[in-house]
């Protein structure tokens, strides 16, 4: 199968199993696009991931789009975009028309809730996915204290406390971060 319609058809099935969005979703991509077909490099999904936060728009669109970009070009980009958003359209519009006819039932709003949890837990994931990659590199297997990117946890624990002392916009926090990478990893 040619590589466009197969970015296609992964992205789609991301698309169909994205619930919770954003970051819930970043384990399935990574699954997908890293590990399945090996497309990509832990590395560079990192990569992907963090410009994929810093450009407008929803993650898992971006994603895909960086992703499609990568692997086959801006016909790539296209076909992986359009794979991922195709299920979510077709699925809000579905659940539409079912929330239109059942909005006061006690049944729906309790999945709805038991749907919340689960995206939490998804999110947790994926936030211990991007710490691991930050911290160990691609080097899940060795976990150990002395293989920890001690510069990569400063510059997280500098950042983090600035951003919760003084409030300071995320972009601001993002630029400094970027410096810091400059001046650090070069």
């Amino acid at each position: 199968m040619n590589i466009v319609w197969k970015l296609f058809f992964v992205f789609f099935k991301i698309g169909l199993f994205s619930i919770g969005g954003g970051y819930a979703i970043i384990p399935l991509i990574q699954e997908q696009v890293v590990k399945s077909t090996g497309w990509i490099s832990e590395k560079m999904f990192t990569d992907i991931i963090t410009i994929s936060q810093m450009t407008p728009g929803p993650l898992a669109v971006n994603t895909s789009t960086f992703v499609g970009l990568q692997i086959s070009g801006i016909i790539g980009a296209i076909a992986a975009t359009i794979g991922c958003i195709l299920c979510g359209i077709i699925i809000s519009l579905i659940l539409y028309n079912f929330f239109q006819t059942h909005q006061k039932s006690t049944y729906v709003l309790e999945v709805l809730n038991g749907l919340k949890s689960a995206s939490l837990g998804l999110i947790i994931s994926a936030s211990c996915t991007i710490i691991l990659l930050a911290l160990y590199g691609g080097n899940k297997s060795n976990l150990d204290f002395l293989a920890l990117n001690w510069t990569a946890l400063f510059m997280f624990l500098v950042m983090l406390f600035i951003l919760r002392k003084w409030k300071i916009n995320p972009i601001v926090i993002m630029l400094i971060s970027g410096i810091a990478g400059l001046v650090f990893y070069s």
